[in-house]
């Protein structure tokens, strides 16, 4: 019983750990996502309408 301290600590630094991981991946996702829509809409805007002439 006398390790039982390290060993909850242990736990308690990998859950942390664990969820830190988590929501910083879900954070790069939506971070991305964003950064695709964004560049997305700057493309179609760059593009020619159907009924504009084009050099």
């Amino acid at each position: 019983m006398e390790y039982l301290s390290y060993i909850v600590a242990a736990y308690a630094v990998f859950v942390v750990v664990l969820g830190w991981d988590f929501v910083a991946g879900h954070w790069q996702v939506r971070r991305e996502l964003r950064q695709a829509r964004a560049r997305a809409a700057r493309a179609a805007a760059a593009r020619p309408r159907s009924g504009e002439l084009s050099r």
